[in-house]
């Protein structure tokens, strides 16, 4: 009977220890996990950042991209807490939400980019190109006007002459 006993109590405890390594290694590939989605939505927002701060030198508006930016910074630093506090399955969960956050977002500030690019190229046109054009045709037509009432006048001025 002590035998069995012994067997009993030897499989229990097996058992509580085979559960035991189990959480240890699900916490342990959690806290990867949650690391490696942490590290990936650190990279994403320091890339949406240069982003925007090349919008911006483009001189393209960038306040429709600041509202998504400061949500996934929100996410990202409550990610990083939960990290910091051991709740990895939060800090995965507020990780994922960042990077969904700043799904599209460098398309986005690319597109505010290109369209402030072409902006500044459209003002040039008009402001300095534009009136370049217009003066060198205003002097063409009178160069022209000009040609044809001489040419006009001239005739004239000898049919006179001859009649006197």
């Amino acid at each position: 009977m002590s035998v069995l006993k012994f067997s009993f109590v030897l499989l229990v405890f097996l058992g509580l220890a085979s559960q035991l390594s189990v959480s240890i290694v699900l916490a342990q590939t959690s806290e990867a996990e949650a690391a490696s989605a942490l590290a990936t939505s650190e990279n994403a927002v320091f890339s949406a950042y240069q982003a925007v701060l090349k919008a911006e030198e483009a001189g393209a508006n960038i306040s429709s991209l600041l509202v998504p930016l400061n949500e996934a910074g929100w996410f990202l630093n409550h990610a990083q807490i939960a990290f910091k506090s051991g709740d990895f399955d939060s800090a995965l969960e507020y990780a994922t939400q960042c990077q969904e956050e700043l799904n599209g977002f460098a398309t986005d500030a690319d597109v505010l980019k290109e369209n402030a690019i072409y902006e500044h190229y459209m003002d040039f046109f008009v402001n300095v190109a534009g009136p370049i054009v217009e003066a060198v045709s205003v002097v063409c037509v009178s160069l022209i006007i000009w040609f044809f009432l001489k040419r006009e006048y001239g005739h004239a001025g000898s049919v006179v002459d001859e009649s006197s």
